[in-house]
């Protein structure tokens, strides 16, 4: 595919910025940049590319940021590219805990002008640093396929590590029914399970906390328990070896995936190409759509029948 020419393009002196400490993170390891790095990308996600490649550290990323400031693309289309990029392994979503002993959590968009692989990308998520066999020299010439890799969507994830958080999770179900996970759910809420126990919560106070006050049906245990997590999250407690919630050999989270679309949380192998499985099938929302709403002209048809119903029952009633 031939290389694209931006360079009549005329943007804006510089893009925003986010708050510090957020926004783009250059990814380690990357090849010098060459006219041709994004050829093998259609000419939108190329031209968003190139632009985000010359973007310093700690531009701001978000969707309408990057619409606001390019002359071409309005949000939807700017949205779409993101997506197409993260599946081609140019760009990954992750939040970072600032700090191993502080809550507080940043949100960065790592961006590679070399494409790496879900391997290199889920490596690097877990460890902040890169695989040595995909550095530079190790790199093919030979440019990536321009499709993105779709077509991969049925491959499964790797079996889940046996891990306590994942292990607290695959037990709700045997404790009350109704918040019975499947494999892929525990997976995805295994990172945000982690952090509490790295607070100090006992498998029991996790347990009894998703289970308490359950409503008498849960039409979608996954999105539940999620809600859960984030909103009965407890405080970091200054652990000590002699408490009994002391989380003796749970390490703290301090960085997680983040779907690139509908950035929801999730461990890197659950993310194929930085997306959800439900991104990926065009299917976002976990949780059941409320009941449609009758349009006032169908709630007057409704309404009419029922009459005619009764004025031909009363009638009938009349002639015997």
């Amino acid at each position: 595919m031939a290389s694209h020419d931006f360079s009549s393009i005329t943007l804006p002196p510089g893009p925003e910025l986010a708050s510090p400490g957020y926004g783009k993170r250059c990814a380690p390891g990357e090849l010098p940049r060459e006219a041709r790095d994004f050829a093998h990308l259609p000419v939108r996600e190329a031209y968003l590319a190139n632009m985000i490649d010359r973007f310093p550290e700690g531009a701001a990323m978000d969707v309408k940021s990057l619409a606001a400031f390019n002359p071409l693309y309005g949000q939807q289309a700017v949205r779409t590219a993101l997506n197409r990029l993260s599946a081609a392994g140019h760009l990954r979503r992750v939040r970072e805990r600032v700090g191993a002993d502080r809550s507080q959590w940043v949100f960065r968009t790592y961006f590679s002008r070399t494409p790496r692989g879900d391997g290199w990308w889920n490596h690097f998520i877990a460890t902040g640093e890169a695989l040595p066999e995909t550095l530079p020299d190790a790199l093919p010439e030979a440019a990536p396929p321009a499709r993105p890799r779709e077509e991969s969507t049925d491959v499964q994830p790797p079996p889940p590590e046996e891990t306590p958080a994942y292990r607290a999770l695959a037990a709700l179900g045997a404790a009350d029914r109704r918040l019975a996970l499947s494999a892929a759910d525990c997976a995805t809420l295994e990172p945000l399970a982690a952090e509490w126990l790295a607070r100090g919560t006992t498998e029991d106070v996790f347990r009894s906390a998703m289970t308490a006050g359950l409503p008498p049906e849960v039409h979608s245990p996954a999105a539940f328990t999620r809600r859960r997590l984030v909103d009965k999250l407890p405080p970091i407690r200054p652990p000590h070896p002699g408490h009994p919630g002391h989380p003796t050999g749970v390490p703290p989270v301090t960085r997680l995936a983040e779907c690139t679309d509908c950035r929801v949380p999730a461990r890197p192998q659950a993310l194929l190409g930085g997306l959800c499985r439900a991104c990926r099938t065009g299917g976002r929302s976990v949780v059941p759509p409320p009941s449609a709403r009758l349009a006032p002209i169908a709630v007057h048809r409704h309404a009419a029948r029922a009459r005619a119903a009764l004025y031909a029952g009363a009638n009938s009633v009349d002639r015997e």
